[in-house]
């Protein structure tokens, strides 16, 4: 049928008279509309009610294969190097093991007071007293301080200090105050603090 002609019946259609059970027998040009209209109606509420919802979804799975990717990523650099992790551990237990040996305990400590007051002898200082003070309880550690008193020279208190960095235990110095004693010589006062390894803190 020609356009023309169609578009002519087109115009001369009551759309009130039409019925829905007479398709058949419409202008052609009005079915194809109609199938057109149809169509464009079906697609619209396939996106609305289905592609959106795909494209939503899409979206959701290609974000977690990103997470997944970099999880996988960081696992299997952990799984490659995981022998290097074990023997680094090893390495800081024994590390640890060694430091805490370097800790006294409560049974060394007369050992302890007595290589100080062998170093402040060595060292050509006469040790007056050595006085321990309260214990100072840490996260991981309880402060043994204690109080030195000795005499002699500076050369002797160089030497002294210097003997004492050098203990097999862990002993630091602190607070220190030097003053005449007598014509010869000088007294010095200095805090050392010893260290002990709570057993509570593992």
């Amino acid at each position: 049928m020609p356009l023309p002609e169609s578009l002519n019946q087109l115009r001369a259609i009551n759309f009130s008279d039409l019925a829905i059970k007479q398709i058949g027998v419409w202008p052609l040009l009005l079915r194809i509309s109609l199938w057109l209209l149809i169509f464009v109606a079906i697609l619209l509420c396939g996106e609305i009610f289905v592609i959106s919802d795909l494209r939503r979804q899409f979206h959701i799975a290609a974000e977690n294969e990103s997470k997944l990717l970099r999880l996988y990523s960081v696992k299997a650099f952990q799984t490659a190097n995981l022998d290097a992790y074990r023997q680094q551990l090893i390495d800081l237990k024994s590390m640890f093991t060694a430091s805490v040996k370097q800790l006294p305990d409560v049974a060394d400590m007369p050992n302890l007071l007595e290589d100080i007051n062998n170093t402040a002898i060595s060292s050509g200082l006469r040790m007056r007293a050595i006085s321990l003070q309260p214990e100072k309880v840490t996260e991981l550690t309880v402060e043994l301080p204690m109080r030195i008193e000795v005499t002699g020279d500076y050369h002797a208190f160089g030497s002294f200090v210097s003997g004492i960095t050098s203990l097999t235990r862990v002993v630091t110095l602190h607070d220190y105050s030097i003053e005449t004693y007598n014509e010869s010589s000088l007294k010095m006062v200095i805090e050392a603090k010893a260290y002990r390894y709570r057993e509570s803190a593992n």
